[in-house]
């Protein structure tokens, strides 16, 4: 079959590949139809390369056909047209059962110290083949896969993969009050949704910020009020004007660990991939820091006794953070994750009749497999209006 692989930094590839095979009796196969590109997906084209192995499929946003199963997966059959979680997990263990399938304690990759497998996202979640290609292998099947109905154009089902689930679980940890004012940093695909989901859920006002015209204009058509000027002066000083002074109800974070700003850290992430990768590995896992311009805009701009919720992802061990501003503004920190079937009852809803969130035309292009590498390098970029890429196998 054909698959985007890694093969360095700022090097993914298009190539034949041994398709995937039944290897545990709770396997399934499935014929993807539909895969997206993640924004997360660019921490392993940029940041994240001592981590990956030549080689390694990439992909955690999948959906498609089934059309082999093993012996021990319920009521999944071939022909169930599925959405594939981009964690695996098993549904029974103790995590699962809290709603933390991002934590199950089947799949957990504890040899590393990490959390529940995950599709295409480095030897640090397991190592297993992700979804940028014609077939997928999916874990766990009897629990993970979720059967939509046929019909329907894969564009309206495609996000239950992560984006949706994500973006829920991000204006959930936000906890918002009534009528709230919630700031969204980063309007990338996640931020994106996670401004609509607010919005759909009640806030009052939402800021959203970021540099890219496209984005702002996007999130600008769906009610968002947006600021693209990203810089902590301007993004602080616009939310406490907006507030009376007081401060956003709610921040979230959707940027993580490749924000703009923080030059110095930028250098240094930089200066590692000329160090072997066991090395630079090492490193990013003891002293790494991330670029925190955004989680300190963040910290800034909430309101005492606000809530901000983490959703881009972050890796460093080492990052300094301002406790002593964390503690006496009293501000609720929430993060991880997305535990994708704890939502998916929630969001399935409002995917089946009328179209409240946008899913519809939420994809700016949609291109075959084939052209995955150009897609990589312009929404790495920010160009051309890459926003959301959705491949087709």
């Amino acid at each position: 079959m054909k698959a985007v692989t890694w093969h360095g930094t700022r090097d993914v590839r298009v190539e034949e590949v041994p398709d995937p095979t039944i290897m545990h009796p709770s396997d399934a196969i499935v014929k993807v139809t539909s895969t997206g590109i993640c924004g997360s997906d660019l921490h392993l084209y940029e940041v994240m390369g001592p981590f990956m192995d030549t080689g390694d499929i990439l992909g955690h946003e999948a959906m498609g056909i089934v059309v082999e199963t093993g012996s021990q997966t319920g009521s999944l059959m071939p022909g169930d047209r599925v959405v594939v979680p981009f964690n695996i997990c098993c549904g029974t263990c103790f995590m699962c059962a809290q709603g933390l399938q991002s934590q199950c304690e089947t799949t957990q990759v504890r040899h590393e110290g990490k959390g529940a497998a995950l599709f295409g996202y480095t030897r640090l979640y397991g190592s297993v083949p992700g979804g940028q290609a014609e077939y997928l292998r999916v874990p766990q099947a009897h629990y993970g896969p979720i059967v939509v109905p046929p019909g329907a154009p894969d564009d309206r089902y495609i996000y239950l993969s992560d984006v949706l689930p994500t973006a829920w679980q991000a204006v959930a940890y936000a906890d918002l009050p009534p009528e709230a004012t919630v700031l969204v940093l980063g309007l990338g695909p996640v931020g994106d949704m996670c401004a609509r989901v607010a919005l759909h859920r009640g806030a009052k006002l939402v800021i959203g910020v970021d540099p890219v015209p496209e984005r702002c204009q996007r999130a600008y058509a769906r009610g968002v009020t947006v600021l693209d000027d990203d810089s902590h002066e301007s993004v602080v000083s616009f939310v406490l004007d907006a507030t009376h002074g007081r401060g956003a109800d709610c921040v979230i974070d959707a940027v993580g660990m490749e924000a703009h700003g923080s030059p110095v850290v930028w250098a240094a992430q930089k200066a590692t991939r000329v160090l072997p990768d066991a090395l630079t590995a090492k490193l990013m896992q003891t002293v790494g820091v991330d670029r925190l311009a955004a989680f300190m805009i963040a910290i800034d701009a909430v309101r005492r006794g606000g809530t901000i919720s983490l959703t881009g992802v972050y890796g460093g061990m080492a990052d300094p953070l301002p406790m002593m501003v964390l503690f006496d503004k009293q501000i609720q920190l929430r993060m991880g994750q997305a535990n994708v079937r704890r939502w998916t009852d929630d969001i399935i809803p409002l995917l089946t009749g009328a179209d409240p969130l946008g899913v519809d035309d939420f994809a700016s292009h949609r291109l075959p497999l084939s052209q995955a590498p150009e897609a990589y390098a312009k929404f790495q970029e920010k160009r051309d209006g890459y926003i959301k890429v959705l491949l087709q196998p």
